[in-house]
């Protein structure tokens, strides 16, 4: 089957490899679309920064490279491992594709999604969305109901990452947000907000393209680069500040001019990778009573709703999904790096 391979930095090759077998308690999946995330981007260019050590096998899963890419994906249940019972041959899935060890402070918390030792299937793992078939542990799986189709089911890892950022912001429905950068997760924070009743939504994104995108979708939108931030968070908010506000941008920038537009008592949820670190004064957080938190990918839960909320009709694609075939993953890498686009999903088949 084919698959894309990621030997090395800035090294992915679409090749021919073994199509896999289900093992014990593991479906094989035809897989459908697989996205390509930011974390996808990091591994490429920065693997150093996305905290990945391909020198040694991962200690959850053993897994070393070459690796087959395509963590946010979905597919088609083609086979069934020796004592799987919960799911059917022909189901449509999506794939909660954590891995951890069970162990650590974090998974003895339920905090699995912040393991020391996290994995993730299509990331360090024996296989990925990215190719013909995969083979995955059954307990992963979240079915897909009638009216979710599988182009709308591989955005459901993403979606979550930004269901689960809404979910630590503690927003209230009928609050006000912010949301830094436009991109894929900044996109699906608007869509989680509006999804749990928040109305009052403002996003920052210096891209003339991507605020386009979103502003198409129904968004209010500012450029904070040749636009006034401050002035369109105070028409927003009566000059109150706005309740929560996310980092989607993953620039200090991003984080600097959140905290500036919050209502005293407040917090920034910062949802992005950095690859660099940046300064701020600890004191703007005393002044006002504000916070700064992180939130990492997703628990099981945050796929469920986001799924039910997809079967509502909250989520909407038009604009800012497209597709690639499998050849084209490295030429969608280098333009998602360059600015272009939003999402681009692999078609995996």
């Amino acid at each position: 089957m084919k698959a894309a391979l990621f030997h090395a930095k800035e090294d992915l090759r679409v090749e021919d490899v073994p199509e896999p077998t289900p093992g014990p308690g593991q479906v094989k999946l035809r897989n459908a679309f697989a996205g390509i995330c930011g974390s996808d981007l990091h591994v490429y260019y920065t693997p150093e920064a996305a905290g990945l050590d391909f020198d040694h096998p991962h200690p959850v899963t053993g897994s070393t490279l070459p690796q087959i890419l395509g963590h946010e994906f979905s597919g088609t249940v083609v086979e069934l491992g020796e004592g799987v019972t919960d799911v059917a041959v022909g189901d449509r899935v999506a794939v909660w594709p954590i891995y951890y060890c069970g162990d650590c402070t974090a998974c003895r918390r339920g905090m699995f999604n912040a393991c020391q030792k996290i994995g993730f299937h299509g990331l360090s793992s024996h296989g990925g969305g990215m190719a013909e078939f995969t083979t995955v542990d059954a307990a992963k799986l979240h079915v897909l109901p009638e009216n979710v189709d599988l182009r709308m089911g591989a955005l459901v890892e993403p979606m979550s990452v930004a269901w689960h950022a809404v979910s630590r912001s503690r927003v209230a429905e009928g609050g006000s947000a912010l949301i830094a950068g436009a991109g894929p997760i900044g996109i699906g924070v608007w869509f989680a907000l509006k999804a749990q009743g928040v109305q009052k939504v403002l996003v920052s994104e210096p891209s003339a393209d991507r605020r386009a995108i979103i502003s198409a979708l129904g968004a209010t939108v500012v450029d904070p680069v040749n636009g006034d931030l401050a002035q369109a968070v105070a028409e927003l908010t009566g000059g109150n500040g706005v309740d929560v506000a996310f980092d989607a941008a993953g620039a200090g920038p991003a984080v600097t001019s959140s905290l500036a537009s919050l209502v005293p008592g407040g917090r920034v949820v910062v949802v992005a990778i950095h690859e660099r670190p940046m300064e701020f004064l600890p004191t703007q957080l005393v002044m006002a009573e504000t916070e700064i938190s992180g939130a990492l990918a997703y628990l099981p839960e945050d796929f469920d709703a986001v799924i039910e909320a997809m079967s509502q009709g909250a989520y909407d694609t038009t604009g800012w999904v497209q597709e690639v075939p499998l050849e084209g993953v490295v030429d969608a890498i280098r333009a998602l790096r360059g600015g272009a686009g939003a999402k681009i999903l692999v078609q995996a088949d």
